[in-house]
């Protein structure tokens, strides 16, 4: 039993067609084949089935060769022309190709069909396959992979766009932040596999509370972000009613069953802001008031923002942490696949305060973006890695470190001026210090974020995209930008890197990745089988718990030397 093969043989000449079937079953093929040789019998053909390759005379009584391609190319139709022909000179077979056809065989010599077909299929399957990882990627930029919801940075793309329509249409919009109250619970009690189920299960019961026009985006974690046009503060709150009650049913998690609580903050524009950052910390500010309050939900009022205790704290803290020195640095690692070898550090910032106790870079983080202390904070992470570097280079451990720029330093002019002024020291070569960014910063302010990144390359920094496949940009996008590296989001590793479909998806990212000629690194490593699978995938390298912690700049040192993946 030879390979099956649909073959539409376009051919006035029986025996002609039966001499090219003949020449497919000596290679191995059985051909399922049909004959044509009108343009309506070919559009009944072609209406019938797909076919694996199409092989056409060029000149036959009663059709042309080149219309039938033109038949073909007109239904975009994606499978292998090939003329055979005992009539193409060198021009007309020229001129063939150029029209579409990828390859042409002379009938006294069908010893190269063989040849030409398995080529055109090998080449058919390439362009399928890249087509379907293609398509894959494209839509990882716009969704959230666990939730299938859109993601973050379709969330702030949509409320730009709602913004401008209610400002040129004179409408209400309204802006809902929810998170779940007990998620970490969930989380801690029956593990992240159980939180993941959790989380799946929430976007539908939002949804059915919703218009078609209504948008509901994951914005990370256990947060969710819901947009309402044209919806006054008493169609919001409707709404919010409606998403409590349908969030109270009790939630099945395979044989368990739980009761979360839910906190929802509203803003609205114009009245709360009329830009969406400002509407988003609106709407978080609310949000805060309600979890304080123990769930329900909130319209901001200009007392929360006033009077947020928290906030103001944090704040005037903060600035001493910088300014004293209180916050610290942790490193972690990144591990070569193929050689086990450590190649460079991640640096992570910690803020350990004596009273508050340890304070989540995802709080400390955008409370510098929002009260304008970004600057001396990244000044601080630069001036701590160079002089680490400077330490460790010393002892014989010259490791690039990679620190992650937040969106702010994207937006400042002067951050590459900067860059270079402490590169300058000689404390740090370029080449050591490689900044991250994630796509959702990018596309923020495409031209603006290019621009910076662009100065920094050009000065030998590398950079790289983190939390890839979480966010607005795809692998295309990328090659407009000036990076030399991917994190793949360790959404799609953890716990999953054996799901088909995650399968799938690290493939082709790496595939895709490497064809661009990026380095490809996974994030979220937490056991050996995920670390062995990445390898076998092509991953280039990892970084991860099962590899190592972040650890204090002592406590990595003493890693580096002593660790089996170190460097000794």
């Amino acid at each position: 039993m030879g390979i099956p093969l649909r073959v539409l043989i376009v051919e006035d000449s029986e025996n002609d067609a039966a001499l090219i079937v003949r020449e497919l079953q000596r290679g191995g093929y059985d051909p399922i084949f049909e004959r044509v040789d009108t343009p309506v019998a070919m559009v009944v053909a072609l209406n019938k089935q797909t076919w694996d390759i199409i092989c056409a005379d060029y000149t036959m009584p009663h059709f042309n060769g080149m219309d039938a391609l033109a038949r073909v190319r007109e239904r975009e139709l994606d499978v292998p022309f090939i003329f055979v022909s005992g009539t193409m000179g060198e021009e007309t077979a020229v001129e063939a190709m150029k029209a579409g056809a990828q390859d042409y065989v002379m009938k006294n010599n069908l010893k190269r069909l063989l040849y030409s077909v398995e080529r055109q299929l090998h080449t058919a399957s390439v362009r399928r396959e890249r087509k379907r990882a293609e398509e894959t990627v494209q839509y990882l930029a716009y969704h959230d992979v666990l939730t299938d919801l859109p993601n973050r940075a379709v969330f702030y793309d949509r409320l730009h766009q709602c913004i401008l329509t209610a400002y040129r249409e004179k409408k209400p919009l309204t802006l809902l932040l929810m998170d779940l109250n007990r998620f970490k619970e969930v989380n801690d009690t029956f593990g992240h596999q159980s939180g993941d189920l959790l989380l799946r299960q929430i976007g539908p019961r939002v949804r059915r509370c919703l218009r078609e026009s209504d948008t509901v985006a994951r914005m990370g974690g256990d947060e969710f972000a819901i947009l309402l046009p044209n919806t006054h503060v008493e169609g919001a709150s409707l709404t919010a009613r409606k998403i409590l009650k349908a969030l109270e049913a009790p939630f099945v998690l395979e044989e368990v069953t739980i009761d979360i609580g839910v906190s929802i903050g509203i803003a609205l524009y114009p009245d709360h802001g009329e830009e969406g950052d400002a509407l988003v910390q609106r709407a978080d500010m609310a949000l805060y008031e309600t979890k304080q309050a123990g769930g329900g939900y909130a319209v901001f009022a200009s007392e929360h923002e006033q009077n947020s205790p928290r906030r103001l704290m944090l704040t005037g803290k903060l600035r001493r942490a910088i300014e004293y020195g209180e916050l610290s640095m942790h490193y972690q690692p990144l591990v070569d696949l193929k050689t086990n070898r450590v190649i460079g550090v991640e640096a992570l910032s910690r803020w350990l305060h004596p009273e508050l106790g340890a304070i989540p870079p995802d709080q400390f983080v955008p409370l510098a973006e929002q009260t304008g202390l970004i600057q001396p904070f990244t000044q601080w992470v630069l001036k701590t890695v160079c002089r680490q570097h400077e330490e460790w280079r010393d002892l014989g451990l010259a490791l690039p470190i990679s620190v992650n720029l937040s969106q702010k330093n994207l937006h400042e002019t002067q951050l590459p001026d900067q860059v270079s002024e402490l590169i300058q020291t000689g404390s740090m070569p370029a080449d050591k210090l490689e900044f991250e960014i994630t796509e959702s910063m990018i596309m923020s302010n495409p031209m603006r974020a290019t621009q910076i990144l662009t100065r920094l390359n050009a000065m030998g920094i590398p950079l790289s995209i983190d939390d890839f496949g979480t966010g607005y940009s795809s692998l295309g996008h990328l090659k407009k930008l000036p990076v030399q590296k991917i994190k793949i989001d360790k959404s799609f590793i953890v716990d999953r890197i054996e799901d088909k479909d995650d399968n799938v998806i690290v493939q082709a990212i790496i595939n895709m990745s490497h064809s661009l000629g990026l380095e490809v690194v996974a994030e979220g490593v937490e056991d050996q089988l995920t670390k062995d699978r990445l390898a076998t995938l092509g991953c280039d390298s990892a970084q991860g718990y099962h590899i190592c912690h972040p650890l204090p700049a002592a406590e990595m040192t003493s890693w580096l030397t002593e660790s089996p993946s170190g460097l000794h």
